[in-house]
């Protein structure tokens, strides 16, 4: 199995912590559809007898696209690929994009799971994020979105701003939950270089990011969304029902993916390669029938570095006899040596060859995997 992301790169606003590649303005949008499209058409081998099980829209803001468009692309997909019969499209959209008749339009196309950029029910957070909608809008679009009949939602959240105590933190999860979606993913605001967070703490406009506070909300969130029956399956990711995201699973999982558009990564086993973030540059490329890309062929330590650092993050784990008969013997013997303490310290669990964190280790995931990376 394998995966399709598409990226695209529009947005109507530009959000103080966000550092991926977007245009805020759509001048270019016709010709930026048609040249997704033709990029599938110059990648079609790179996935090679792989069966497609899940496809993603992200961005940007893949909301702002009209159905018409998402279907056309959706449509090219199925004419190059062979595709999984219970295949997951996913679309990112923003509360303010999805009117009732957009949902409902979506409703007829092969999209069926949503996963929404709610990140607070706090309008002063939303407000200090820069998002484009309200609370009331946030909570409008979950109540049309599920009236209209779906089931496969997420919803995103943001912890650890400046302005959102832990009892604030604590209502948005328990808002959540009585919306009973099947997964949330939230995520600890990180500061970027080239963000407006960035330029904000740094002129001193706001606090910078607490981490005392930030390990709080963190624990906050295991407890909430645990007694509100959601399995904590993946660092920042929840679910219930069995409504994981596959495409997500699918990275952390070692399965092959393509990316599409602008900034889009590609992984086939043997190599990475990434398109440029570049609007303009990649469309010129592409319209020339060449794929504006890099591409990075990956080592043994590469490949050991990353099985780490996906795995740990996971309820699966880390599987020492994988890494045994993978590896060349010095990675295996590293790995036992540096699990040690963490084994010890109660940080890490393990049962029979199988690796996962404890609840306290995962506060601790970043510093434990840095130190099972082979840096050398």
């Amino acid at each position: 199995m394998a995966g399709i992301y598409i990226h695209i790169p529009f947005c109507k606003k530009k959000c103080s912590y966000c550092d991926f590649h977007f245009s805020t303005s759509l001048n270019n949008k016709d010709e930026m559809i048609y040249c997704l499209i033709n990029e599938f058409e110059l990648r079609k081998k790179y996935l090679t007898n792989d069966i497609i099980n899940t496809i993603y829209f992200g961005g940007g803001t893949p909301s702002i696209l009209s159905v018409s468009e998402i279907n056309s692309i959706i449509k090219k997909i199925y004419n190059l690929f062979v595709i999984d019969p219970s295949v997951e499209i996913t679309l990112e959209a923003n509360p303010n994009d999805l009117t009732k008749q957009k949902i409902n339009d979506l409703k007829k196309s092969a999209i069926n799971r949503f996963s929404i950029g709610i990140q607070s029910f706090q309008n002063k957070d939303l407000k200090f994020m820069r998002r484009n909608h309200t609370a009331n809008d946030a909570i409008k679009c979950i109540k049309d979105i599920q009236d209209a009949g779906w089931n496969n939602i997420n919803i995103d959240l943001i912890y650890g701003t400046p302005y959102l105590t832990n009892k604030q933190w604590s209502e948005n999860l328990k808002i959540a939950a009585e919306f009973n979606v099947p997964h949330i993913s939230a995520y600890s605001l990180t500061v970027e270089k080239k963000t407006i967070l960035y330029k904000m703490i740094q002129n001193k406009l706001c606090d910078p990011i607490n981490d005392k506070k930030n390990k709080e909300q963190f624990m906050i969130l295991m407890e909430i969304l645990e007694r509100n029956g959601y399995e904590h399956y993946e660092i920042s990711n929840f679910s219930k029902d069995g409504k994981i995201s596959v495409h997500n699973t699918n990275y952390w999982k070692n399965k092959k993916y393509l990316g599409i558009g602008p900034s889009a990564h590609s992984y086939n086993l043997k190599e990475r390669q990434w398109n440029v973030s570049n609007n303009n540059i990649y469309i010129n490329s592409i319209l020339k029938n060449k794929i504006p890309c890099e591409v990075e062929k990956l080592n043994e330590k590469d490949k050991y570095n990353e099985y780490i650092l996906t795995s740990l993050r996971t309820i699966w784990g880390v599987n020492s006899k994988f890494i045994k008969m993978t590896f060349s013997s010095f990675f295996y013997n590293f790995f036992k040596k540096n699990t040690q303490k963490w084994i010890k310290s109660g940080h890490i669990l393990q049962k029979n060859e199988k690796i996962t964190l404890s609840k306290k280790g995962k506060l601790f995931a970043d510093k434990i995997s840095s130190e099972l990376f082979w840096t050398e």
